[in-house]
């Protein structure tokens, strides 16, 4: 954990030096999304309703992944802070502390969810037929949420020592194991129960119950990162507090958008089962389309933040350049890749033909704004290390609530389905404009501040 370990940003070519700090990062996060599509893709094969109860579903589960970006991120940044300050205590202190924090609040949102499956799902659109798989998922799902949210403040936790390789690789066994669970108990294969959609939910309570072990294991016996040693009160609440103060805003910035998807999956409903199907399984592969992109994003804010405190303002401008254009190609690239494949990549996860067909139409349509929208999440990283995260969250707010939500329910009135679809690529490239054009504007006015301070020191 010496500081001749860690990644030096503040050298080298910008655009080569980010691309070979994203790419482990990448690993991890495909592993996180092909979680999600491997449960989808074998769900889909029980039916159209089961395939809608895992698109309730999404909504929820992107709100659980917010919780655990957000703690994770905070913890995250206070850990590396002692680890570079050489503070064992405090490394072991706010690691330690973390967990438990974050097991707190994961009991009471599974205890909240397990009260309120019924109402949510039902005010969310949910038919009875449907339900019913909604209510064999959830009551295994919920439980489940402590091994998501753990490993993940965990392997956050062994990022901040340097080490990025350890959590791609804890996520690769997780999912590895998930993908030969899943048809064993969603299909009863051999001596295993025939369990459909809660056997899909087990499957992934066990890959993640693995990851947790993997995870603690790694922080006590390699890292030693925690203590247990009985802590003082006050020193516990400061670390909750520390920990709170940078990782709420961030949560609030991932749950914004999944509590939009949520209002716009009721939207949808109204067309039927088949199209909430297929809106889950669009979303999934959205997801995967920009994992690149978020990878990138993921390793931004630490080359912003090294560069800033040397006070290399231009390296950060020549990472926004790059970064923007690299979201602009990209998202180009996945349009083209997306429209001509739209079939075929639909047919993996249903085969029911309205499935497909919306899928399809679906694909033809969002990837538009793909481009923007990885301007907009690349911003928004710079935005919180720039220690301006309100303009992060307010880019999230005009995305998601003043553009996204109104735009489908009009969509929907005037167009249909299609119109649902069109809102989300134009509250994209609405929001990704304005950040591009907003973030320079606010990068160079903390250029000219912190050089002011510099000169007169």
């Amino acid at each position: 954990m010496s500081p001749a370990n860690k990644a030096q940003l503040t050298e080298g070519s910008v655009g080569p030096l980010l691309i070979k700090m994203a790419l482990p990062m990448l690993i991890g996060i495909l592993s996180a999304v092909g979680f999600n599509l491997v449960d989808t893709y074998f769900v889909g094969q029980l039916g159209a309703n089961e395939l809608a109860a895992m698109g309730f579903s999404f909504p929820v589960a992107m709100i659980a992944g917010g919780i655990s970006m957000g703690l994770g991120n905070g913890a995250s940044a206070l850990i590396s802070r002692a680890i570079g300050a050489g503070d064992m205590h405090r490394v072991q202190r706010l690691t330690s502390d973390s967990i438990v924090l974050a097991s707190v609040i994961v009991g009471c949102f599974i205890l909240i969810g397990l009260l309120t499956i019924d109402p949510l799902f039902t005010a969310m659109g949910a038919k009875p037929d449907v339900l019913i798989h909604i209510r064999r998922y959830m009551h295994i799902w919920y439980p489940g949420m402590f091994f998501l949210v753990i490993p993940m403040v965990g392997n956050n936790a062994i990022r901040a020592t340097g080490d990025t390789k350890t959590p791609g690789l804890v996520m690769l066994i997780s999912i590895g194991l998930n993908v030969v669970l899943d048809p064993l108990f969603i299909f009863g294969i051999g001596p295993f129960p025939r369990w459909e959609i809660a056997g899909a939910a087990f499957a992934s309570l066990m890959a993640r119950s693995l990851a947790f072990v993997i995870a603690i294991w790694i922080l006590i016996k390699r890292e030693n990162m925690i203590t247990f040693t009985h802590p003082n009160l006050s020193e516990v609440l400061q670390s909750w507090k520390q920990i709170l103060y940078i990782g709420i805003p961030h949560a609030a910035t991932n749950i914004i958008r999944p509590v939009g998807a949520g209002a716009v999956t009721k939207i949808v409903a109204a067309y039927g089962v088949h199209a909430v199907a297929a809106f889950g399984v669009a979303m999934r592969i959205d997801a995967l389309a920009l994992v690149v992109i978020m990878a990138l994003s993921s390793v931004f804010g630490p080359f912003i933040g090294q560069n800033l405190g040397a006070r290399k303002f231009d390296r950060i401008m020549q990472g926004l350049k790059f970064t923007h254009r690299f979201a602009m190609v990209w998202g180009i690239f996945a349009l083209v890749v997306l429209i001509a494949a739209s079939t075929p990549i639909a047919s993996i996860f249903s085969g029911d033909r309205n499935v497909i067909e919306t899928i399809v139409l679906y694909l033809y349509i969002v990837p538009i704004g793909y481009g923007f929208f990885g301007i907009y999440a690349l911003s928004n990283a710079a935005f919180n290390v720039l220690n301006k995260p309100l303009n992060a969250l307010s880019l999230t707010v005009i995305q998601m609530i003043v553009l996204y939500i109104p735009l489908a329910y009009a969509g929907s009135l005037w167009i249909g389905l299609p119109g649902i679809f069109a809102a989300l690529a134009l509250a994209n490239a609405a929001t990704g404009t304005l950040a591009y054009f907003w973030i320079r504007k606010t990068a160079r006015q903390q250029f000219a501040m912190l050089a002011a301070q510099g000169n007169s020191s």
